[in-house]
């Protein structure tokens, strides 16, 4: 390669250096500030919430069941990705032992360490290298890209990298390559479709929400790559793999449920609190099993599967009754969305926290909107995401951390926005 050429294309090392920079930073900062240390209130129910709880029982022989208090009998609550990865850490580290807690956050360091190698390549690809450095830092170092990887025992830091390494696997099959100066080799196709299935089968397996985004992305390659009638061979080798990835869940469920459950069996329950009797547009977590006594007792009599419906329900029968009160609070949700859901700390620390999280929404949606009157390779493709993974929040429920799989875009996108402001000589 020429010397130019190599200099366009910038030092291989640097994501490598990016992702022990970001992991050596977030493991420090755990064992340092000690988040490893969970407080044990409602017997230690804050180490992973309804996925500690499955994990014990996977590890006490209990199978996969009981995701609140006591012994309820099997769930599909939650899907089986992060339940089991935190089942796999109880049984070498402990249930509940603060080596197994500084363990699991440090696992989800390397997957959010790993997303800042990804968030290096999409800004170089789409934008430049100074958009890859500059976003791959602040992914790297920034506090608010590392909050839920050195402080929550959940799903998200492994979903984001996930999500984050499959928009960059597109823009490969793509072969778009913004920053060299030279034509960027697309990889092997098959391997790539392969590949495709994989990851989207552990994206389906952590946060299902997320599978709205994958016919676009499905279909987006497809267009960049269309050969004719044949190129339809990998995608659906693809398919082929995503459902395997799925079948042994799906048929656990049916064998233990005696029916069909699409990932996870919980979304009544999740309408209920989003939008029955005296919804306003937040979560209604005191009616949630885990803090409500009264609807734990009905979700153990009834059984899973019969508790969701009833609920479900419910919700639907309250959003007939007033739909306008359904659009009111669906529009608050997609405005909490972007602009930060008010929680319940001082307002002093509130308020620095909302405008820091609107401020992100804002320089990425603008960023969306400049690199698409740009005609930026791969920005309708980040649009579609934009679009679609806030969907199913905005019409049942909203929090911070759904913001989450999407912020990796944001950041690429917030730095281009002001890159493109600064005056270039």
């Amino acid at each position: 390669m020429k010397a130019e050429d190599a200099r366009a294309e910038g030092d291989p090392r640097a994501p490598w250096r990016l992702f022990w920079a970001a992991f050596l930073v977030r493991v420090l900062y755990i064992t340092l500030a000690h988040t490893y240390r969970v407080h044990s209130y409602d017997d230690h129910f804050p180490f992973g919430w309804e996925a500690g709880r499955i994990a014990r029982s996977l590890v006490t022989g209990h199978g996969y069941s009981s995701p609140f208090r006591g012994n309820t009998g099997p769930t599909a609550w939650l899907p089986p990705l992060y339940p089991l990865l935190l089942a796999a850490i109880f049984k070498i580290f402990g249930i509940y032992t603060a080596l197994s807690a500084w363990i699991a956050l440090v696992v989800n360091s390397l997957f959010s360490a790993a997303t800042a190698a990804a968030v290096w390549e999409i800004g170089r690809r789409c934008f430049s290298r100074a958009n890859a450095v500059w976003a791959g830092w602040i992914w790297a170092l920034y506090p608010a890209a590392m909050q839920y990887s050195v402080r929550w025992f959940w799903e998200m830091s492994l979903t984001t990298c996930l999500f984050a390494w499959v928009i960059l696997l597109a823009l490969r099959m793509r072969g778009i390559n913004r920053g060299s100066t030279s034509p960027g080799a697309l990889p092997n196709q098959t391997a790539g479709w392969i590949v495709f299935g994989l990851l989207w089968g552990m994206i389906a397996l952590s946060n299902s929400s997320l599978l709205l985004f994958l016919p676009v992305c499905g279909l987006w390659i497809l267009a960049g790559t269309w050969k004719g009638p044949q190129s339809l061979r990998d995608p659906i080798l693809a398919a082929i793999i995503f459902i395997a990835c799925l079948a042994p869940w799906e048929m656990r469920n049916y064998a233990v449920f005696h029916r069909f459950i699409p990932i996870r069996g919980n979304l009544g329950v999740e309408e209920a609190l989003g939008n029955g009797p005296g919804a306003r547009g937040l979560l209604m977590e005191y009616d949630h099993p885990s803090q409500s006594t009264d609807q734990l007792r009905l979700y153990a009599q009834m059984g899973e599967v019969r508790y969701a419906a009833m609920r479900g329900e419910l919700a639907r029968a309250t959003i007939h009754a007033d739909r306008g009160r359904f659009i009111a609070n669906s529009l608050k949700r997609g405005y909490l969305f972007w602009a930060g859901v008010p929680s319940d700390v001082r307002w002093q620390l509130e308020l620095p926290r909302l405008i820091n999280f609107g401020f992100i929404s804002l320089a990425g949606l603008l960023g969306l909107a400049l690199a698409l009157k740009e005609h930026i390779p791969g920005a309708w493709l980040f649009a579609w995401a934009f679009l679609l993974l806030p969907l199913p929040y905005y019409l049942v429920t909203v929090h911070a951390r759904f913001r989450h799989p999407i912020e990796p875009l944001i950041t690429v996108l917030g730095v281009y926005l002001f890159q493109s402001a600064t005056p270039h000589k």
